[in-house]
């Protein structure tokens, strides 16, 4: 199991663009629910967040071993996912992986992410 949390910036301007596509993904969470299964992403949340004028989003993930990448998806929520991040997230910026320092998850819970 791999427990992530990751920032990346928002390309200047685009707030309103981010705005369109997490309000997509909530919009459309059946479809978005359906292609987490094959990716093996038991949970994926994305957070917002200004720091200092710039605009930052941070996913959250915890995902098992063997599930296929998103660019590798041919669901149409997924292209169109694919297609809000070229045109929001800020390639200039090298992407920061915060470090996991404990991971917090009930056995029970644990036990049924297979």
């Amino acid at each position: 199991m791999n427990v992530e949390c990751t920032r990346y910036k928002v390309k200047s301007g685009k707030s309103a663009k981010v705005d369109e596509w997490l309000q997509f993904l909530n919009n459309n969470m059946s479809d978005v629910l359906i292609t987490l299964e094959g990716e093996k992403m038991y949970i994926e949340t994305i957070f917002r967040e200004v720091l200092n004028g710039d605009e930052y989003l941070y996913w959250y993930s915890v995902k098992g071993t063997g599930g296929i990448e998103v660019e590798e998806s041919t669901h149409w929520i997924d292209k169109q996912h694919l297609a809000y991040w070229e045109e929001c997230i800020d390639k200039t910026f090298r992407p920061v992986d915060l470090k996991t320092e404990v991971v917090m998850i009930p056995e029970k819970v644990k036990s049924s992410m297979v």
